[in-house]
């Protein structure tokens, strides 16, 4: 038992020191390790100072902090169908590569053929060949175009040196036809940029310059982003520092009935003059046209200075929106004078005024002055028959019982001397220049719509609607909203009876064979409507004056499409009169019932 206690107690002290020793071993070799990797580190970082100082020096140098726009897209403008007005997308952009484009000769020849075609300058065309970037192989960018032009583009590409390169850009599809209504957009100036400063707009950006690209800017606008990085010399990102993501402005989309737009411009084109069509149950307004237009294309594009001292100086002025303004409405004015009458108690619609000849004045204190009519249509001079006929004597004379201070209020009543509440801003219609009717010749001429009386079309079918709907005023709308309900801008205007008896007498201008406005009858369809001619003279011997030309139509009907329609032609002296307007009309609102 001793023995064997003696040698397990041996076993034990060897199995310590030969354990002892393993561990100075293992501490060795771990010291010898890390001494190694100090030694291998303090070796590598005196090499990176002293043989890469230089290297890694440089490198740091070209590390950059940058500051990265991230693009966002403006919103699009949509019709009542979803047809686009106003968007983002595809032109072309004409370049020219100046390695193909040949020998001197060849160059002079193409450079003058492609001033040409584009309406630029030769010498604009050498400047941007003259660049300091430009090489042989470089694509030059000279002008954008609208793509889909065929002909021009197979012409462009005969030119040698020439390539067309898709571009993104804002497009108008309806081009002149709606240019007055959905106006453009153009490059921020340095007092816009202050005047919106902190609004998320910078040098590079665009903004709604007229129609409804600035109406309804602050929606359609769209904000850049902004990424901010710390790249290296070949540009590639070390590290982002900051980033605010784009936001793309919001599509809007408008009551406009792009195919009734482009009827109506049409119908109108060859003439200074405007068209207003509306439906006149819920106010929505479906075309909105000014003639002759502009294609809102070309000012986004880019457009020469003659091109652009061409639309300024031209006679017909296409530049001016008409249906923003207001004009004398003429013999279409006779439907309010009749609300304003019968809505007070002074117009007895049966009662008959008797015939006076087709010229008549109050008295003698009228001097040479005289209010005269067309049409001997009997003994019968009642409403009915006034309003069929267009009898303007029997209007100036129930002016003049109205008397002015009630139809001052009255015609106040009815949004007179008020701005139009509406998305596009209107002229206010007035009756007077000083706000107050001066004479009883003014007050008779008032009648029936001449003397000082100026009225925006939009204005003039607002008041039309409370015919058709009790004697409220329907508001005009231009935001689209589904199942919309009517907004009523003047509620009981007049009483709902007193709509209803002039919209009979309305009823007879197109319903009765006779009337001045017959010649709109639709088939299958109930129209009340009126004619009108404003004289546009000095004085009433002045033979040199022009005459506007006026038709106003509204259905009656409780049926799908509803529509109220009114166009004016600046002079229709030696086109027939209003009848030449009145097939206009005619033809917008059949095109959008059948």
């Amino acid at each position: 038992m001793f023995q064997q206690k003696m040698q397990e107690e041996e076993e034990n002290r060897f199995c310590i020191y030969r354990n002892k020793t393993f561990n100075r071993r293992k501490i060795m070799i771990i010291f010898v390790a890390v001494l190694l990797l100090m030694v291998f580190l303090m070796g590598r970082l005196v090499y990176l100072m002293i043989f890469c100082s230089e290297y890694y020096g440089v490198r740091a140098e070209n590390l950059h902090e940058r500051e990265r726009d991230i693009k966002a897209a403006r919103g699009n403008i949509y019709d009542r169908n979803g047809v686009i007005l106003a968007g983002n997308g595809t032109v072309l952009e004409v370049g020219l590569v100046p390695g193909k484009m040949g020998d001197d000769t060849a160059r002079a020849e193409s450079i003058k053929k492609l001033a040409e075609l584009l309406d630029v300058s030769e010498e604009a065309i050498q400047n941007a060949l003259g660049a300091s970037y430009v090489q042989d192989d470089s694509f030059v960018p000279i002008k954008k175009i609208a793509k889909g032009n065929e002909e021009k583009e197979a012409q462009l590409l005969t030119i040698p040196g020439v390539m067309l390169n898709d571009s993104q850009d804002r497009v108008y599809p309806l081009g002149a036809a709606a240019g007055h209504l959905t106006g453009y957009v153009q490059a921020v100036t340095a007092e816009d940029l202050e005047k919106l400063e902190n609004k998320g707009y910078h040098a590079n950006s665009v903004i709604g310059r007229s129609g409804l690209e600035q109406a309804y800017e602050e929606e359609l606008r769209p904000v850049d982003g902004t990424r901010i990085i710390i790249a290296d010399e070949t540009g590639n990102t070390i590290e982002t520092l900051a980033y605010q993501p784009a936001q793309n402005g919001k599509d809007v989309r408008v009551t406009i009935d792009a195919e009734v737009q482009k009827t109506a411009y049409d119908q109108f084109a060859q003439d200074p003059g405007t068209a207003a069509a509306m439906n006149p149950k819920t106010g929505e307004v479906l075309a909105l046209v000014s003639t002759p237009g502009y294609d809102p294309n070309e000012f986004v594009l880019g457009m020469s200075d003659a091109r652009w001292n061409a639309l300024n100086e031209d006679a017909s002025n296409p530049l001016m929106n008409r249906f923003v303004n207001t004009w004398v409405p003429g013999s279409t004015f006779k439907g309010i004078t009749a609300a304003v009458g019968v809505d007070a108690g002074i117009i007895n619609p049966d009662e008959n005024l008797g015939y006076v000849g087709l010229s008549w004045q109050k008295d003698a204190s009228w001097g040479d002055y005289h209010v005269t009519t067309l049409t001997d249509y009997g003994e019968t001079v009642n409403l009915v028959n006034a309003m069929t006929y267009s009898d303007n004597i029997y209007f100036a004379r129930e002016a003049l019982k109205i008397g002015a201070d009630t139809m001052e209020e009255k015609l106040k009543s009815f949004g007179f001397e008020e701005e139009l509440p509406f998305d596009l801003t209107m002229q206010a219609s007035t009756f007077d220049d000083d706000g107050k009717i001066d004479s009883e010749i003014q007050l008779a001429d008032t009648g029936y719509g001449q003397g000082q009386v100026l009225v925006n079309p939009l204005h003039l079918l607002s008041m039309y609607s409370m015919f058709v709907n009790d004697g409220n005023m329907i508001q005009p709308v231009l935001k689209y909203e589904e199942n919309a309900a009517a907004k009523i801008w003047k509620e009981q205007a007049v009483s709902a009876q007193t709509a209803q008896t002039v919209k009979q007498s309305l009823l007879s201008v197109i319903e009765n064979p006779s009337g001045t406005g017959a010649s709109a009858k639709i088939d299958g369809v109930t129209m009340l409507g009126k004619t009108g001619t404003a004289e546009i003279k000095e004085s009433q011997d002045d033979t040199t004056g022009v005459e506007r030309g006026w038709f106003i139509c509204e259905t009656t009907e409780d049926m799908p499409n509803q529509i109220a329609v009114v166009g004016m032609v600046e002079d229709v002296k030696t086109k027939g009169g209003s009848s030449y307007v009145t097939q206009k009309v005619r033809n917008i609102a059949v095109s959008y019932l059948q």
